[in-house]
């Protein structure tokens, strides 16, 4: 079975030989080949991936363009099944890729799937898994409705067994190759932020989006983005190009 893997980094050197190192380490079940897309680092990430990763295949970008059209550069070069969206501060500690692509063959109307999330002390992660709506990303930070949080993660919810779910986090997922080409990746109008949910949106529409919880990957997420102004800024801006193109709900 041919899988391929995607990473698209921008000068993070200090977690990107770690993800590599888990991902060609524990990816063993299937053909994989991995592509790390590079948006113009300055801190020695290219030279890294060049001196130590020959397996690997490096697309080197003139500037940043962005975390979807960053990935979108593999397109025309993936002839796999399946196509794995991986964040540079994920680690594998199991071959989750393998388990994820097995569990998508024998569910043919299943089109994207993506694993539990862990922290480095392996905590969970509660990641959104509905859609953007203005009470669960806006509202829900207002301290007196903060437990709306708590229902966009549905984290109060146990699951032990593999559950459809509206929206999957862009920091881990599996998406069919084939589909993934003809809605041509991400949308690349969002620099960052809401292209997950957007892709999550046009993908519900050929099939179904299952959180799968018997596998897992560990994510080093510090979300200093959003602490920055430019940052929230471009939080903002995201959300408000997400809302425009699926119209605004409460």
């Amino acid at each position: 079975m041919k899988v391929s893997g995607c990473i698209v980094t921008y000068n993070n050197i200090d977690v990107i030989e770690a993800c590599i190192e888990s991902v060609l380490q524990y990816t063993k079940g299937v053909d994989f080949k991995l592509y790390v897309v590079d948006n113009g680092s300055t801190d020695g990430t290219r030279e890294l991936i060049r001196k130590k990763y020959g397996s690997v295949i490096l697309i080197e970008n003139d500037k940043n363009r962005g975390f979807g059209e960053g990935h979108n550069k593999v397109i025309p070069m993936i002839d796999s099944k399946y196509h794995v969206i991986i964040n540079p501060d994920i680690k594998l500690a199991s071959d989750t890729i393998s388990v994820l692509c097995g569990f998508m063959d024998k569910n043919e109307s299943v089109a994207m799937v993506t694993p539990r999330i862990l922290n480095e002390d392996k905590t969970e992660q509660y990641l959104p898994k509905y859609c953007p709506t203005i009470r669960y990303v806006i509202i829900s930070k207002i301290k007196p409705f903060r437990y709306l949080r708590r229902q966009y993660t549905r984290q109060d919810e146990r699951f032990e067994k593999p559950v459809k779910i509206e929206f999957s986090t862009g920091c881990f997922l599996v998406v069919r190759t084939e589909l993934f080409q003809e809605l041509g990746g991400f949308d690349s109008r969002f620099f960052m932020y809401c292209e997950d949910a957007d892709l999550s949106r046009r993908v519900r529409k050929k099939g179904y989006i299952v959180f799968y919880p018997q596998a897992s990957v560990i994510h080093r997420w510090e979300r200093e983005n959003t602490r920055s102004l430019k940052g929230v800024i471009r939080f903002m801006s995201s959300l408000a190009k997400y809302f425009l193109k699926w119209g605004i709900k409460f």
